[in-house]
């Protein structure tokens, strides 16, 4: 029972990255315009205010494996959390445009670091048969953070505080702070130690203390493991033989993951709501509604990712997905059942996402890959996710305006059934094997 509690305790304070993720990614859409009437932006120029923090993102998650490989994933975790504690305040106190994205763009490179390096950490010290659901809570932290940022937002505008908008951003200082501090008492990642330090005896101290059912097959294994893969680090690895199909698996999740709109919809939402002649604080008020379901559906999510398994929840939300999504597209091209119902076809989209990909991407990209070649194989995977979301959030409002929002969910819904057929077809159950066994696996299958 003490391991456990410890496990769990370790485990919240790294998810805590995602809470910071999740509240970092949703602030900018109470704020995002009263940026564009403050500085007089134009479209492109606010699309890409809104968009540098994904840009950042990218960044943060192509090259956060490259620290958290060579300095560890604790000291990489504390310099996030100090990255998103200049970006609150630089981005609150910006006196124009450029220095705001700069922070903002600060912002995102822990955004994106996290995402890469907070899942790496929980996997590496969960025991294997409740993985699943430590991983996930990064997920509940980021859906958590998403849920206070828009409530804060609501309190803030409801106020009447000058300059609202600053507050808004500038709220996330707190937190992060919090987060840096507790960061310093969690212990390093013993399967960073075995791979990259060799350094046995302080690993299994840590494992004695959060997995002591299985510690010494997980160092048997970890050192097997750290014999094979000893000459193969670095991102090409990641292209050569046997760890192809890792990679693909965890390319393609990421591709899926963006390619449902869900930034579109994150970053987006007062402005869509409005689209559908939904009024301006009703429609900031609906978002709230969106945090409090994805944050329901993602406990559900949570509750469910050891029982059933990651394909399952896949297969659930990718069949709720395409129902949503044609559901809003219907909606937008004036369908009979009207736009008034549009808030509860995007709750419907929200649920979707939070039970299926959103529970699973970050367990899945973490479990797939070799100890010796995680940090890269995380990057790879993260880098996916970022680019596309970066690209999507920037192009969103030019692509709505010229085609209209229904044609737009209209692409959203079929490469959601391009997902169900991905997961029929081609994608592993990992729940209730060891990092190690899930490696062996992938190697049998090969080809």
């Amino acid at each position: 029972m003490k391991s456990k509690k410890y496990v769990i305790f370790l485990s919240i304070v790294a998810a805590l990255g995602g809470f910071l993720f999740g509240f970092d990614t949703a602030v900018i859409s109470g704020a995002e315009r009263f940026i564009q009437t403050n500085w007089q932006l134009s479209d492109w120029t606010h699309g890409m205010a809104v968009a540098i923090a994904l840009y950042g993102t990218v960044i943060g998650a192509l090259f956060g494996g490259i620290p958290a490989d060579k300095y560890g994933r604790k000291i990489s975790l504390l310099w996030i959390g100090i990255l998103y504690l200049v970006s609150a305040l630089g981005s609150a106190l910006a006196p124009d445009v450029i220095i705001f994205m700069i922070f903002r763009f600060i912002g995102g490179l822990g955004v994106g670091a996290s995402s890469v390096v907070a899942p790496m950490y929980i996997s590496e010290i969960a025991p294997a048969k409740n993985r699943g659901v430590l991983v996930a809570l990064f997920q509940f932290n980021i859906v958590f953070g998403i849920l206070v940022a828009y409530f804060s937002n609501y309190l803030i505008e409801t106020a009447n505080l000058p300059e609202s908008w600053r507050w808004m951003l500038g709220v996330e200082a707190i937190p992060a702070l919090i987060y840096s501090i507790l960061i310093a008492k969690v212990p390093k990642s013993p399967r960073w130690l075995i791979a990259h330090q060799n350094n046995v005896e302080e690993a299994r101290k840590i494992l004695t203390k959060t997995d002591p059912e299985g510690v010494t097959e997980a160092i048997r294994l970890a050192i097997e493991e750290r014999e094979r893969e000893k000459d193969k680090v670095g991102f090409g690895t990641l292209f050569h033989g046997k760890h192809m199909k890792m990679t693909w698996l965890a390319i393609l999740i990421a591709m899926f993951n963006q390619l449902s709109g869900i930034n579109a919809i994150i970053y987006f939402a007062p402005r869509i709501f409005e689209m559908a002649g939904i009024a301006s604080e009703n429609a900031l008020l609906s978002t709230i509604g969106i945090g409090a379901v994805n944050m329901v559906a993602t406990m559900m999510g949570l509750y469910l990712i050891d029982r059933i398994g990651r394909k399952k929840l896949m297969y659930i939300g990718s069949f709720e997905y395409i129902l949503s999504l044609g559901l809003i597209a219907y909606s937008f091209f004036g369908g009979q059942i009207g736009a008034e119902l549009l808030p509860l076809f995007v709750f419907m989209f929200i649920a979707s996402h939070a039970i299926g990909q959103g529970s699973v991407i970050w367990v899945f990209i973490a479990e797939v890959f070799p100890n010796e070649i995680r940090a890269y194989g995380q990057s790879l995977g993260c880098f996916t996710h970022w680019i596309l979301a970066a690209v999507i959030a920037n192009i969103f409002p030019f692509f709505a305006n010229e085609f209209g929002p229904g044609s737009i969910f209209s692409f959203f819904a079929v490469m959601m059934i391009l997902q169900l057929i991905w997961v029929a077809t081609k994608m592993p159950e990992t729940k209730g094997k060891s990092l190690e066994e899930i490696q062996q696996d992938l190697i049998k299958t090969h080809g």
